[in-house]
This record gives structure tokens, sequence and C-alpha cells, in this order.
């Protein structure tokens, strides 16, 4: 039997593409909640690298003073884990960059591929999915945890382009995942779908009359597909019921008009996003996002901290050559300023029914596709989580010994109860989760 999913149907059925993100995001609203705490996860990235001197605490233990790089998150400090010693060791095609971004959150394998890159074997898309897509499923299986979306997958500058440098997350082997970078094609994913539900209402009550006309002339074998379509658009029915009742905790944010998405409004644009992703935790309607800065290789131009460089070019000067080193502390002090601000949003939002802060209940885990832009080494990538949510034990530098990041994404599988024994390739799990409790 062929196997359907709601996109697919509404393609069969000529439905515009303005309808489709409404259809992969449309809710099961009528499903109980839980009276515990919600619990969510953003995943974070920024590329080429760090400059580890400025970046890593001196010991292990309670964080005392951060460097520099880390600075903007002193207010957080005891809600912030660092995690030294994360090492990516996927092998097989793609170059560092390639295998750094595609094999982030998969843990696994590239496909072998044409795309070429660097001095390295050319390879494909990754062979699995990502960490992030994987609880977010998970948690879609479960009435409990069921939001309107599964995920939102918000970018920053990405470019409009499509390979394994500039995508790091993905549904499923060869499927990746596109990050929106523009603000306001979010916006009205998440607000602006009410001529949607209109135009997909009218076409289901057409549609149901079809499908019991059809299946009175259809052989037996044949109507296992028809009573798919049918079971379709029963769930859609009543999913534009109880769409139409939704209430939002937080009303919609003014956004800023005209903002863009290429390399100049990086700043705006970067705000805008993180409004939108807070609105969306506090009114429910996902507890999985991602936003992603630029790509690997990411050439940003930082010109409002007074950077012409480009961030890769910047990022394979030698460590002798002290300006750009100073450039690339920079860089990565405002992509931390970034997650301090977006950190101060979500604890300045209380948790719907009482129950502390967004913060409390949401793990910020910002990571990147090097340890260190001029080796291009796959060794010691930065992770560093902030917040709550998920029971680990932060205020503190934890240093671990070449342990593959593999381990940390079935921590995180783990502490949203998603019992996986393995996780991207199974090698590089056979020790197990990381203990972070």
């Amino acid at each position: 039997m062929k196997h359907l999913n709601r996109r697919q149907f509404a393609q069969e059925l000529g439905l515009a593409a303005a309808t489709l993100p409404f259809l992969a995001g449309l809710p099961s609203l009528q499903a109980a909640k839980s009276s515990r705490p919600r619990q969510r996860i953003v995943f974070i990235f920024t590329p080429n690298g760090t400059v580890p001197p400025q970046f890593w605490p001196d010991a292990e233990g309670p964080h005392t003073a951060f460097k520099r790089i880390l600075a903007p998150l002193e207010p957080f400090k005891d809600r912030v884990l660092t995690v030294e010693g994360l090492c990516n060791r996927v092998r097989g095609d793609g170059d560092g960059h390639m295998r750094g971004m595609s094999c982030l959150l998969t843990g696994i394998e590239l496909f072998p591929g044409n795309i070429q890159g660097g001095s390295d074997t050319p390879a494909g898309w990754a062979s699995g999915p990502s960490i992030d897509q994987e609880i977010a499923r998970f948690l879609q299986s479960r009435p409990e945890t069921r939001t309107r979306f599964a995920s939102l997958d918000l970018g920053v500058a990405v470019p409009n382009r499509a390979d394994p440098w500039t995508r790091w997350s993905y549904a499923g082997p060869n499927q990746p995942v596109a990050p929106v970078s523009d603000p306001y094609q979010v916006f009205e994913r998440m607000f602006g779908q009410m001529k949607d539900r209109e135009s997909l209402g009218s076409v289901l009550d057409s549609v149901r009359d079809d499908l019991r006309r059809a299946g009175k002339n259809l052989p037996k074998e044949d109507r296992a597909l028809l009573d798919q379509h049918a079971t379709f658009v029963r769930e859609m029915e009543r999913d534009l019921k109880e769409a139409k009742k939704q209430k939002l905790v937080r009303p919609a944010p003014t956004l800023e008009p005209g903002v863009g998405i290429d390399n100049d409004d990086i700043p705006r644009a970067s705000a805008l996003q993180s409004e939108l992703l807070v609105n969306a935790f506090a009114n429910d309607m996902t507890r999985v996002a991602s936003l992603q800065y630029t790509n690997s290789v990411g050439q940003a131009r930082m010109r409002w901290l007074g950077i012409d460089e480009g961030h890769h070019a910047l990022s394979h000067d030698p460590d002798l050559n002290e300006g750009s080193v100073e450039k690339l502390v920079k860089i990565n002090t405002w992509f931390a300023g970034q997650i301090a601000a977006l950190a101060q949003k979500l604890a300045a939002t209380p948790e719907p029914g009482g129950q502390g802060t967004l913060l409390d209940h949401t793990l910020l885990l910002w990571t990147n596709e090097l340890g260190k832009g001029n080796s291009h080494t796959l060794e010691n990538i930065p992770f560093v989580l902030i917040g709550g949510g998920l029971g680990f034990r932060s205020g503190r530098a934890l240093t671990l010994e070449k342990t593959p990041h593999n381990r940390l994404w079935l921590s995180l599988a783990h502490a949203f109860g998603h019992d996986l024994k393995s996780f991207g390739n199974p090698k590089l799990c056979e020790q197990g989760p990381l203990a972070l409790a």
C-alpha cells in the first residue's frame, strides 16, 4: 500500500503551496495536556569553530568568571553547563566542514555523492535523522506532548542553496530540513493561516463526497488506500475545528518592518527570530526548535562589529595573526550575546500555569561544526547548555576525554523520556548516554 502523509495528500488534492506549511503543522489540540512542566529544547548553530583559549573554562567544576567569549552569559552562570571533550567521530565521505555540519545533529555518515568539498572525497546528504527531529517525532507520538508544529526550524542569513554545508537538521536519510531565514515567513506560518483554513475546509467538503462515490466502484483490494485518504479527511476536519478554538496565551508580536535576510540585516533578523521563538513556546506551538546562524564555511561580514573580512576567511588565519584572532573573539562573543538575549527573553516570560519562567523548562544547546577553524578539527567541539527543563546539573564546567558526541544526543533523548539504545552510528554509542544529572 502506498504510504501517505498530509503533505502528499494535500498535493494530490491540488491545494496551493501556501496551504502546505499549515498542513505540516496541523495541531491535535484536543489531546490531553499533562500537568507536568513542559520540556523544550533549542539547538543553536554558529560556524567556523571557536577560539579555545578565550572560550573554555580553565578547570572542571563550578563556574567562576567566564572568559571573553562566554562573558555575555555571565548573568546565567549558574544555569550554564559547558561540556569540553566531545568529538564528532563520524568519518567517511565529505570534507571536515561537510561532516562537521551534516553529521553534527545526525551522528551518522554522509551518503556517497557528487558534492565536492575541499580536497576530500565528495559526498551527499546525511544517512539518518537528526536528534532534533527524532525528539520532535517522539513528542508528537504522545497525545500529552503533541503540539501544533513538531519543530520550528529557523535560520539567520542561511544561504539560498541546499548542500551539506547549509543543512544540519534531517527528517531522515537523504531528507535535509531547510531552515526559514525570513522572520515574516515564520510569522505567517504561525499566525497568518485563517485564509488557508477556510480554503482547506471548502476542499475537504468536496473531497468527502468524491471519496464516498469512488468507494462504490473500487475493488476490495483498493479500498484500503481510499480508507487512508478518508482518514486524513476526518483528521483534518477535526483539527480545523480545534484550530479555530485555539486561544493565544501570548499575543502575536509586532515585528519591526523592513528586515531582510542578507548579511547586514543579521542583527535585526536574529532579534525577530528570537522573539518568534519565545512566542511559539509561550503558546505551546512547539517544544523543539533549531536556530541556525549562517552555515558551515559561513562568510558573514560583521561590519556592525567593525569587521570587514568574511568569518570563514578569518577562521583560517594562523594563531600568530593576533589581529585575526581578536576579530574571531569579537565574532564569537557577539554570537554568545545573541544567545544570552534569547535566554533573557525566556527568563522574562512566565511559564503558562505559573510554574516559573520559560527558561526554567527550556534548554538552549549552542554548538559548532568545528572545534577550531584553522585546523578543521572535529575534536573538542564547543557545547554549551543553558537553562533548565531536562534535569542536567548546571553551573559547572564538565571535562570529558575525547568522547563521541553521539552520547550527548542519547542523554537528551533519555531526558525527554525517549529511551533510545543508540543514535546515529551505533558504534559511537556503545558506552551509553552521558551522566549529566
